[in-house]
């Protein structure tokens, strides 16, 4: 007994101080002339000829040079890399690979210590491996969902310093202020990378890529086309966060409308875990089969397997896009 609570309190300590690692906030310093970097390796990208050299070294994926290197061999590394920075993480991939990777280890050898039978230790691996990204996929998310709603604002404050006579590199210097999270670190960003030498399309354009929404891009774009055939850019910032004011008004009815879809899928997705602890604590030897009986841990592995695919159509019909 005492080797077995020694083992889960080791579990325990190891997973939150992976979290706590994954999630710690480097030298600020340090970001800026990441942000920097990243910024002009964009550009360089996208084959602006007005940099025919180098300027700067692709940015490690990790501290480790040698998974540094292997990682550098696959593109979804990099993929990851810009997930991660879209999620406003400042945390290198190799980091969280190797915390899922720990993490999913010893989920097997706890499933393996309890004397479950094949496929179990593996499908519990798998899903403890996946809270990391899991954890990363909502943040991304909630900060994307954060900056779509204060966008408009953000438009009006920078229409209203476009009206006073303000350059508009002055207006992205005052939504950098003024405005709250994430929207201000963005902007403030775009604003020093023009600061900073590059052109106002490749600041924007990288903007675009560190903000993957659909009204950012309507945004640039409407911008890039105003600075090449000219027109009024206040006018059409306004008539842009009336827009997007009255996509979000439309979702937000919708919302309501489908609230009791949403109730009843969520009952329906924590309904069979929920009895299955409840039988567990009601009747353990009627539960216990499942583990004994040969053919007990595929039952148990082909039921979870239809569970999340049922879960994930019930969270596809619930969540309707505007």
């Amino acid at each position: 007994m005492a080797l077995l609570v020694g083992i889960i309190t080791f579990i325990i300590v190891t997973a939150i101080l992976a979290l706590v690692w994954m999630f710690s906030a480097v030298d600020k310093d340090q970001e800026v002339i990441r942000r920097r970097i990243e910024s002009v390796r964009k550009a360089e990208k996208r084959g602006n000829h007005a940099m025919d050299l180098k300027l700067v070294r692709d940015e490690l994926l990790s501290g480790v040079p040698v998974l540094n290197r292997f990682l550098l061999r696959w593109s979804w590394s990099t993929r990851f890399h810009t997930y991660l920075i879209q999620a406003g993480l400042k945390t290198k991939p190799a980091k969280i690979l190797l915390i899922s990777g720990i993490v999913a280890v010893l989920s097997y050898l706890m499933a393996t210590f309890y004397n479950l039978r094949f496929p179990i230790p593996a499908v519990a691996g798998l899903a403890f491996g996946a809270i990391p990204f899991g954890i990363v996929a909502w943040k991304r998310n909630r900060r994307l969902r954060q900056f779509e709603e204060h966008f408009p604002e953000a438009l009006d404050l920078l229409g209203r310093a476009v009206r006073a006579g303000h350059a508009f590199t002055t207006g992205l210097e005052m939504i950098g202020k003024e405005s709250p999270e994430p929207i201000a670190s963005e902007f403030r960003a775009a604003f020093e990378e023009q600061n900073f030498g590059l052109p106002l399309r490749d600041a924007m354009l990288n903007l675009a890529d560190r903000v993957p929404l659909v009204d950012v891009r309507f945004f640039i774009t409407a911008l890039l086309i105003q600075k090449e055939t000219g027109g009024n850019l206040a006018e059409i910032l306004d008539g842009l966060a009336r827009v997007i004011r009255d996509r979000f008004r439309i979702y937000r009815d919708v919302k309501t409308r489908t609230a009791q879809g949403r109730l009843t899928a969520l009952i329906l997705i924590s309904l069979p875990p929920i009895m299955f602890l409840i039988l567990r604590v009601v009747n353990y030897d009627y539960v216990q089969v499942l583990f004994n009986d040969p053919l007990g841990p595929t039952i148990l592995a082909i039921t979870l397997g239809m569970q999340i695919i049922g879960s994930v159509l019930l969270w596809k019909i619930i969540h309707i896009k505007v």
